[in-house]
């Protein structure tokens, strides 16, 4: 039997997926040892992500041929622009955390934001659904890895179980099947630079969350 698209994909990445799996972001909340203001700095730079989110599944709404398609991304949106938005609005409040435009101009954060939205404003729909099955398929990883460790502020066992829900875990593997099926038909070089787009994400993805320790300098990547 031909191996699946997304298993390929993982084995090939496994070392890149494997660092931001087991990222020190990671690795601290699954020891209870996160610091809030790393969190803080985190909840920054991942609503303004979510912004950019919104206008790539926007991109793939606009390239999807298929209603069906259409119609699972629209819903998408939605969850972004009101489930994702109401949680940070909600945390911002409460944790008095207010803009920081040097911290959303850190280099890791920029070239993760640009990057994601090139893939999306330059590539055709598969290229979209791996950039976000990339994003998507690791935070599911690892938020249902570390769902159960000891976490004292309310807000991020909140944020690490809208991860791990069966909402998210169904769009996950949406995602993961959607790929599969697209990959039925692709040429060889299409899967090489499916494989690489996945690659690329997760590289992006671990320099994005170095960013949230304001003692990481860019050196240390």
């Amino acid at each position: 039997m031909a191996e699946e698209l997304t298993d390929r994909i993982l084995r090939e990445n496994a070392a890149d997926f494997d660092a931001m799996v087991g990222h020190r972001f990671v690795r601290d909340i699954a020891s209870g040892s996160l610091a809030p203001d790393v969190f803080d700095r985190y909840l920054l730079i991942e609503r303004a992500f979510v912004d950019t989110a919104i206008a790539i599944f926007g991109y793939a709404v606009a390239k999807a041929e298929d209603l069906d398609d259409r119609r699972k991304l629209i819903g998408t949106l939605d969850a972004l622009a009101n489930e994702q938005m109401s949680y940070f609005e909600a945390a911002f409040a409460a944790r008095g955390i207010t803009p920081d435009p040097a911290l959303q101009a850190d280099p890791r954060v920029v070239a993760f934001r640009d990057g994601m939205l090139e893939i999306a404003r330059d590539g055709d729909f598969t290229a979209i659904v791996t950039a976000m099955f990339a994003a998507e398929w690791m935070y599911w990883t690892w938020c249902t890895q570390v769902r159960n460790a000891p976490m004292v502020d309310p807000m991020l066992a909140e944020w690490v179980e809208m991860h791990a829900a069966p909402s998210f875990t169904a769009q996950a593997r949406w995602l993961r099947d959607r790929l599969d099926n697209l990959g039925e038909t692709m040429t060889e070089a299409q899967r090489i630079h499916t494989v690489a787009v996945f690659g690329q994400v997760q590289r992006l993805e671990i320099g994005f969350h170095e960013a949230a320790y304001a003692e990481a300098s860019i050196s240390e990547e």
